[in-house]
């Protein structure tokens, strides 16, 4: 209880700190283009539950969806590459010449064969966190001490055994790092495409706002965007502390 106040006060001090450094840029440039905080969350409380929850709520589904599916399908890979040598010598090439790939390059041919709805906008979030959680997982497991499994394989434990027990503990760390460093880019990436065939997404809210130079509006979209990106690291950083206790400090 009393790490989660400190942790919750670095939170707020951060806030706060940004929120004084905000001010100090609007006072200074005295543009339109700079609001002042107050204004902007004036603004958000009146078109919050109207305007802006709808958009948030596609946005968090979009990129809820993509991590699960990145999860679904990296997380035995990375495994299975870390664990047996030749699925690794086969399956490594094709990380290597696909990982490097920019994924918002692959955006127009995801639109032309899944179309611009939901499913293309999924799909590249999946792109951009499933590569990391395969290479974080495959290096984490290759980390691991070759005698921290010789008690396993001493009592007869099968693959099964040694995932469960040594393999999957091993490389928590590993997974919720990967995730958490792909969330950015994703969220980055996720922006972009909700700017192409959509009419819901924080990426649509903010561009509608500033083709109407709308710049309240604008700033509204961006303090939700950064709100739902301090939910999703506090999530990563909660199920941390659960899973990863062995680790914590």
């Amino acid at each position: 209880m009393r790490k989660g106040k400190i942790v919750l006060r670095a939170y707020l001090l951060g806030m706060v700190f940004l929120l004084i450094a905000w001010q100090i840029a609007a006072s200074i440039a005295q543009l339109p283009i700079i609001p002042e905080p107050y204004n902007v969350f004036v603004r958000l409380g009146e078109i919050f539950a109207d305007k802006i929850a709808v958009h948030a709520v596609y946005s968090l589904w979009r990129i809820i969806a993509g991590i699960m599916l990145a999860v679904l399908i990296g997380y035995p890979l990375g495994i299975i590459m870390g664990y047996f040598a030749r699925a690794d010598r086969y399956l490594a090439p094709v990380v290597y010449l696909t990982y490097p790939i920019p994924k918002i390059a692959l955006l127009p041919i995801l639109m032309l064969l899944a179309g611009i709805g939901e499913l293309s906008k999924i799909i590249m979030i999946f792109l951009i966190v499933v590569f990391q959680i395969i290479v974080a997982l495959r290096d984490g497991i290759r980390a691991i001490p070759a005698e921290t499994y010789y008690p396993l394989y001493s009592l007869g434990a099968g693959f099964r055994q040694v995932c469960r027990y040594i393999l999957v503990p091993a490389v928590m760390p590993n997974f919720i790092t990967a995730i958490r460093v792909a969330m950015a880019t994703a969220v980055s990436v996720l922006f972009f495409t909700e700017t192409f065939g959509t009419q819901y997404g924080m990426g649509y809210f903010i561009m509608d706002a500033w083709l109407r130079v709308n710049y309240l509006e604008m700033y509204t979209g961006i303090v939700i965007l950064s709100f739902m990106g301090l939910l999703l690291f506090g999530l990563l950083d909660v199920i941390e502390q659960k899973v990863c206790r062995w680790q914590m400090k």
